[in-house]
């Protein structure tokens, strides 16, 4: 089956994605089939598999991004509909996408990375730009109103700095405007392209109880830089993991 719903795709103007401010973003609705995204939906990965981030330094003084991540590794175990996604998202369709979105040219090389992220009461995720290999982001949220209603915080805040404050820096909420306040619930991702003023965050969840989750999943857009070229000689992806699953 596929899972894309690639009309809704298709209708997204690139030249519109550019032109966005504070840096190009596009908010999608129905951005999968809807039999596409309930099956990924109900076969999404059990947080007993994911590493539990509690605390980890960030750099430039930016508090931490608490959460639960499950890194996609080549080769690792996952339900059936995850595995023809994420074919789906090596596919010449979506490729095609990104390109005309991004404005690449065929032959300029991108690598892609994907991660579940799971997070739940308390957890944010501090203001920050991504790093320079990151060209772009596309998050895709799997919930609805009855998995996790919209008052319990969770929506993907698209920040404007104003040009005040440098990619390396640890603005706060209250130093940044808000520019759009997405809610991505019921079948919406994200897709954003990563400049030096790309600030974007989430606010402190308010699930009422510490074992409901928020979960997403990521796809990363990255271009080979020396990091990524030094990681794949040591048999790592661009976000630091080994490349194929080790069980």
């Amino acid at each position: 089956m596929t899972y894309f719903n690639y009309n809704c795709l298709d209708a997204v103007s690139s030249e519109g994605f550019r032109a966005q401010k504070p840096y190009p973003w596009a908010h999608m609705r129905g951005t999968l089939t809807d039999e596409g995204w309930n099956k990924l939906r109900e076969t999404l990965p059990d947080i007993s598999q994911f590493e539990r981030r509690v605390g980890v330094k960030r750099a430039y003084g930016q508090a931490p991004h608490n959460r639960g991540i499950l890194h996609y590794r080549e080769g690792m175990v996952c339900a059936e509909p995850w595995k023809e996604f994420i074919a789906e998202l090596h596919g010449k369709a979506y490729d095609s996408f990104l390109r005309r979105m991004l404005g690449l040219k065929p032959d300029q090389r991108i690598i892609l990375t994907m991660e579940w992220y799971y997070a739940w009461q308390g957890c944010s995720v501090s203001p920050h730009c991504d790093a320079r290999r990151k060209l772009a982001t596309h998050i895709f949220f799997f919930a609805t109103d009855e998995d996790w209603p919209r008052e319990w915080g969770g929506d993907i805040l698209i920040l404007d700095s104003e040009g005040r404050y440098k990619a390396h820096s640890a603005p706060s909420f209250d130093d940044l405007k808000v520019a759009a306040s997405l809610d991505l619930r019921k079948n919406g991702s994200l897709l954003f392209q990563r400049t030096e003023h790309s600030w974007h965050g989430v606010r402190p969840l308010q699930s009422p109880q510490p074992d409901i989750y928020r979960k997403l999943f990521i796809v990363t857009v990255n271009i080979p830089t020396f990091q990524v070229f030094w990681r794949r000689v040591r048999g790592k992806d661009p976000d630091g993991f080994y490349i194929r699953a080790t069980a």
